[in-house]
């Protein structure tokens, strides 16, 4: 039996719950000529139900958010023909020294507990890193592949 494709529509609160368990992200940022920057990234929903990423200040994707600050994310699932779902909003990003305890959360959200959080601060510091913030503001079905069902 061929699978089915589908489309899910969801609420904002069953949005992050998709997400939260889904750390396999590509960030869609625009370039200043317009063209799109797509970026495999590692991310997670902090607190506040944005969608956060760690960065350095430098990288396409950072300088793209500060310049046009809105973006898309397409948030994967861990098995490639599984559950997906594109989130866009309003995008932010965040550097030293104000990025340290967002960075905290962050790694919070997607890795657990640190060891040692005073090393992993210090280290934080010490690679210059930024943390990008995405605001949900809407976001498409969770879909699946597969066929139509008119031609199941």
């Amino acid at each position: 039996m061929p699978k089915i494709a589908t489309n899910t529509r969801v609420s904002r609160e069953e949005l992050l719950d998709f997400i939260r368990p889904r750390h396999r992200m590509i960030l869609v940022t625009t370039r200043s000529d317009g063209r799109p920057q797509l970026s495999p990234v590692s991310g997670g929903v902090d607190e506040q139900g944005r969608i956060v990423i760690s960065t350095y200040p430098d990288r396409a994707k950072a300088v793209n958010a500060r310049r046009t600050p809105h973006a898309s994310v397409l948030v994967l699932s861990d098995e490639w023909d599984d559950a997906w779902v594109q989130v866009d909003g309003g995008a932010e990003v965040l550097d030293l020294p104000d990025s340290v305890e967002p960075l905290v959360d962050y790694y919070r959200c997607i890795a657990g507990e640190h060891p040692d959080w005073d090393e992993y601060r210090e280290a934080m510091v010490r690679q210059g890193k930024s943390l990008i913030r995405i605001t949900p503001a809407s976001w498409g079905p969770i879909a699946t592949g597969g066929f139509p069902a008119r031609l199941a």
